[in-house]
C-alpha cells in the first residue's frame, strides 16, 4: 500500500515539474525596471521638470528686449491736425536700470508746443535707474530666483510622486507573490489529499480501515479544493492588479503573461533591490520632502526680501540724451532730457502687512521642516525596527513549520503502521498548513515594510 502511494506522488510531482519547466521567472527588479520606465504616471511624473524649465523661461522673458511703435495722425477738413510717431528700444537689465533707444517724429498746426521737434525728428539715448525701490530686489529678479528655485521644488516633488508610484506597484507585486505561493500550496495539499483518499479507498475495499475514514478524507478534499478555488480568484485578481503597472513603449498597458511566476529568493534580494540594506550613509538632509522644504522657505525669503524692499521710497532717476539723426554723430551733450520720479506711501500699512505675512509664511514653513526632520528620522527608525522584528518571526515560523512537517510525517508513518487515524493526520496536516499560510503572510509583511522604509528615505536614484 505504502509502495502503491509512493509511486502516485511521484507521478503527480513528475507531472508538476513538467508543467513549472514552461514557466519564467519575473523577478522584482525586472518589473520595477518596466514601471520605472514605462508607466504613465512616472512619465508624468517628469513632466514637472519639464514644467520648471518653462516656468523659468517664461520668467527670463521679462528680461527680454521690447521694440515698441506708435503713431497717430489726426486729419480733419482737410488740415493734418497733427501726426505723431514715437518708436523705442528698451534693454531691461538686472538690477532694475533700463536702457532706451526712442525715435520721435511729430509734425502738424495743433501740435503741443513740448512735443514740437525738428523737422527730421529727433533721436534719443537714455538710461533709468532705480536708487530706492527696485534698485537690489525687483519683481522680475524674484521671478528670477524662484523660477530657479522651481526647478529644485520641482524636481523634488517629480521624486516624491514617482517612489510613490514605485511603492503601489511594489505592493501589487508582493501581493501576487503570495497568492501565487499560496495557489501552489493548496495544489500540493490537495494531491496529497487525493492520493490520501485513493488510498483510504483501497485500504477499506480490504478490510483494513473503517468505511467511515473515506468520508472523512473526502471533506479534506473538498476542503482543500474550496480553498484552491478561493486562493485562485485571489492570484486572478492580483494578477490584473499588478497589470496595471505594466506598459510597454508608446503607453502600450499589457497583461501579466499566467506563464510568469514571482521572484524565488525575493527575501535575500529585496533589500539590494531597494538599497534599504546599508542606511549608514543616508543623510536625512538630501530627502526630497526636506528638499523641497528648504526650497520652498528659499522661495517665501525671496518673496520677503522683495516686500522689504516695498517700504523704500520710489525714486527713479532717468537721463536721455538727445540729438537730430543727421547730427548724431556731433555731440551735444547739452541736449538731453531728464527726470525723478518720486512716491512713498505715509503709512506703508499695505506694504508693511505684506512683509509681516511673509514673514510668518517663512517661520510656518520653518516649523514644518523641523516637524517634518523629527517624523522621517523616527519613522525610518520605527521601521527598521519592524523589518528586523519580522525577519525574526519569519525564522521562528520556520522553525515551527519544521516542527509540524515531522509532526505529520511521523504520524502518517504510524498510520501506516495502524497505529493512528486519519483524524489525527489531518489535525497534524492542518497545523502545517495554517503555519505555512502564516508564513507567506509574515514574508508579506516583510516585504510591505521593506518598501515602506523605501518609500520612507525617498531614494531618488531612480
Amino acid at each position: 500500500m505504502k509502495k502503491i502511494i509512493y509511486i502516485a506522488f511521484l507521478l503527480v510531482t513528475s507531472v508538476l515539474l513538467a508543467q513549472q519547466k514552461n514557466l519564467k521567472e519575473f523577478t522584482f527588479n525586472e518589473y520595477l525596471g518596466y514601471v520605472k520606465k514605462y508607466h504613465p504616471l512616472v512619465k508624468q511624473a517628469n513632466l514637472k521638470l519639464n514644467e520648471a524649465q518653462a516656468i523659468l523661461m517664461q520668467a527670463r522673458g521679462a528680461f527680454d528686449p521690447k521694440l515698441e511703435a506708435e503713431y497717430t495722425e489726426k486729419q480733419y477738413k482737410d488740415q493734418n491736425y497733427f501726426t505723431i510717431f514715437n518708436g523705442s528700444f528698451k534693454i531691461p537689465t538686472w538690477y532694475g536700470i533700463e536702457v532706451k533707444a526712442a525715435f520721435d517724429n511729430n509734425e502738424g498746426i495743433y501740435i503741443n508746443p513740448d512735443m514740437t521737434l525738428p523737422n527730421s525728428g529727433l533721436t534719443s539715448l537714455g538710461i533709468t535707474v532705480p536708487i530706492g525701490q527696485g534698485l537690489f530686489i525687483n519683481q522680475r529678479m524674484a521671478d528670477i530666483r524662484n523660477a530657479k528655485l522651481q526647478q529644485q521644488l520641482n524636481e523634488a516633488e517629480r521624486n516624491l510622486e514617482a517612489i510613490e508610484i514605485l511603492h503601489k506597484a511594489s505592493i501589487a507585486y508582493f501581493e501576487w507573490k503570495k497568492n501565487f505561493n499560496e495557489v501552489v500550496l493548496y495544489q500540493d495539499y490537495l494531491k496529497n489529499a487525493n492520493i490520501r483518499y485513493e488510498g483510504v479507498l483501497k485500504l477499506i475495499e480490504q478490510g483494513d480501515k473503517p468505511a467511515i475514514d473515506s468520508t472523512e478524507a473526502g471533506i479534506t478534499v473538498n476542503l482543500r479544493r474550496l480553498n484552491l478555488e478561493n486562493s485562485t480568484l485571489k492570484l486572478q485578481k492580483s494578477r490584473l492588479e499588478l497589470s496595471n503597472y505594466l506598459w510597454l513603449e508608446n503607453n502600450i498597458p499589457i497583461e501579466l503573461d499566467e506563464a510568469l511566476f514571482p521572484e524565488v529568493d525575493l527575501q535575500n534580494t529585496i533589500k539590494t533591490t531597494l538599497e534599504t540594506n546599508n542606511l549608514l550613509d543616508f543623510d536625512i538632509n538630501n530627502h526630497p520632502k526636506i528638499n523641497a522644504l528648504n526650497t520652498k522657505i528659499d522661495m517665501l525669503k525671496t518673496e520677503q526680501q522683495l516686500s522689504a524692499n516695498m517700504l523704500l521710497p520710489k525714486i527713479d532717476l532717468s537721463y536721455n540724451y538727445l540729438s537730430e539723426p543727421s547730427a548724431f554723430d556731433n555731440y551735444r551733450f547739452q541736449d538731453y532730457k531728464v527726470g525723478v520720479n518720486f512716491a512713498f506711501p505715509i503709512f506703508l500699512r499695505k506694504e508693511r502687512a505684506k512683509l509681516k505675512l511673509a514673514k510668518l509664511k517663512v517661520q510656518d514653513t520653518e516649523f514644518d521642516l523641523a516637524s517634518e526632520r523629527v517624523n522621517l528620522k523616527n519613522k525610518i527608525e520605527a521601521q527598521q525596527v519592524e523589518i528586523a522584528s519580522l525577519e525574526k518571526q519569519i525564522n521562528i515560523n520556520n522553525q515551527l513549520v519544521e516542527n509540524y512537517n515531522t509532526m505529520l510525517s511521523g504520524e502518517e508513518r504510524l498510520f501506516n503502521l495502524g497505529e493512528s487515524s486519519l483524524f489525527l493526520i489531518n489535525s497534524r496536516e492542518n497545523s502545517l498548513v495554517t503555519s505555512q499560510i502564516n508564513a507567506l503572510k509574515l514574508e508579506n509583511e516583510f516585504y510591505n515594510a521593506t518598501v515602506n522604509l523605501y518609500r520612507t528615505i525617498a531614494n531618488p536614484n531612480l
